[in-house]
């Protein structure tokens, strides 16, 4: 069973890691990561693994979603902008490939394959190529 197989469950689950209530003083971006958390991650969409993923959390269980959702539709967005997935995928750190070796490719194999990307998303793509 894959990591990604738990839909039912949300992150605090399947991490066992139950973060502290967000404070009054919280950015509006960690509250809404904290909310996220607690949703089964089935129904996370496309904006909501864009931001987890962007902000390294999760990833174990969330880049193999994304996956999924980019070998469909590579240009999958949330609300910033067409690509937005993909851009927050590509943009991990190196060493995150390493720990999901069988990801690495996969994504390799698609992106290379993509045309007329706007310059910034291109740009991703090719610095992931070559790591």
């Amino acid at each position: 069973m894959t990591r990604s197989s738990h839909r039912d469950r949300s992150l605090e689950e399947l991490e066992r890691d139950c973060w502290p209530a967000p404070s009054a003083g919280d950015t509006r971006l960690l509250t809404t990561a904290h909310a996220l958390r607690r949703r089964p991650i089935g129904e996370l969409t496309v904006e909501d693994m864009r931001l987890l993923i962007g902000q390294d959390i999760g990833l174990p269980h969330l880049l193999p979603l994304a996956v999924e959702v980019l070998r469909e539709n590579p240009m999958a967005e949330g609300h910033m902008y067409e690509g937005d997935l993909l851009s927050a995928v590509l943009t991990r750190n190196p060493s995150v490939w390493a720990e999901f070796s069988g990801l690495g490719p996969e994504i390799r194999g698609f992106v290379s394959k993509l045309t007329d990307l706007p310059p910034d998303l291109q740009q991703k793509v090719e610095r992931f190529l070559v790591q």
